[in-house]
């Protein structure tokens, strides 16, 4: 009484040549997403990246840098992949290249 009767009903024929072209339509959001994920996420890092690995392949005695623990100090010793940062009077200690996150400007460190 309360409960609808419930017909089945049958699918509409497919089109004959539209299904390559609904096929292609179904996966253009897809292939968008991965367009504007390369020019939000994928470049500027790779842009980054490529900054980064310029400025530490610049380095020489006397740059002041700061690392990535915040540690700042002048370049003392060029190494392969260690470098040493004087801190203090007398106090140096090495520290990978790749930690150098940034080159200060002369006399930041005083």
């Amino acid at each position: 009484m309360f409960i609808s009767s419930a017909f089945a009903q049958t699918a509409p024929a497919a089109a004959g040549g539209g299904d390559m072209q609904s096929s292609l339509m179904s996966m253009l959001p897809l292939v968008l997403m991965f367009v504007v994920l390369y020019f939000v996420m994928i470049r500027p890092q790779m842009k980054r990246q490529k900054e980064h690995r310029a400025m530490i392949e610049a380095l020489a005695k006397g740059d002041e840098v700061a690392t990535a623990g915040g540690v700042l100090g002048k370049v003392t010793r060029l190494g392969d992949t260690y470098i040493g940062v004087e801190i203090a009077n007398g106090v140096e200690i090495q520290v990978q290249r790749s930690a150098v996150v940034q080159v200060l400007p002369k006399g930041t460190i005083k």
